[in-house]
């Protein structure tokens, strides 16, 4: 990662490795957090877990059955998107002796995080089958432990994020068409 010079002889880290420094300075320096923020990863890898979770629901939920598949195909349908994205923009990974890596990755490549746009996509709809407030409950933990793990600057994140919640509106909007 470069450095920008400011004045003669002194650099500072651009601004995405100063916050990921914080973050893993405070938060991630936290008994725990570096476990914790694993397994979320390994839970929201590739959408899984909201799969599992909306599968577990329409078993569960009759009634409600079409809704769970929507989690499952919002998670699946806003990784897919982060997928191609990702091989559009071509962001790599953070890499700078400041920020330490905590988990390994399926790919080199950052924006956007996947993580962030699948659970922001399933936190969404997961709150409008079940009536609570998921999206604030479950997406800031989400989002904080890519930064925790240093695998995504924040602009991956956000805007993963915003990404998973527009996909989240194409499919309660499909659905509704129907």
């Amino acid at each position: 990662m470069s450095f920008v010079t400011r004045r003669k002889g002194q650099t500072e880290a651009p601004t995405e490795v100063r916050i990921l420094e914080k973050v893993q300075s405070t938060v991630g320096s936290a008994p725990g957090a570096i476990t914790v923020a694993r397994g979320m990863s390994h839970f929201g890898e590739h959408a899984l877990g909201w799969v599992a979770i909306a599968g577990i629901g329409a078993a569960l939920d009759r009634p409600r059955r079409r809704q769970w598949a929507s989690v499952a195909v919002g998670a699946v349908g806003s990784h897919a998107a982060s997928i191609v994205i990702k091989r559009i923009v071509r962001r790599p990974r953070p890499h700078d002796p400041a920020v330490r890596i905590n988990v390994s990755t399926p790919s080199k490549l950052s924006f956007p995080s996947s993580h962030a746009t699948s659970t922001t996509a399933a936190a969404v709809l997961l709150g409008r089958v079940t009536g609570l407030p998921l999206p604030a409950v479950l997406v800031p933990p989400m989002l904080l432990s890519r930064l925790v793990l240093g695998v995504h600057y924040p602009t991956d994140v956000l805007a993963g994020s915003a990404l998973g919640a527009l996909t989240a509106v194409a499919v309660v909007k499909f659905e509704g068409d129907k």
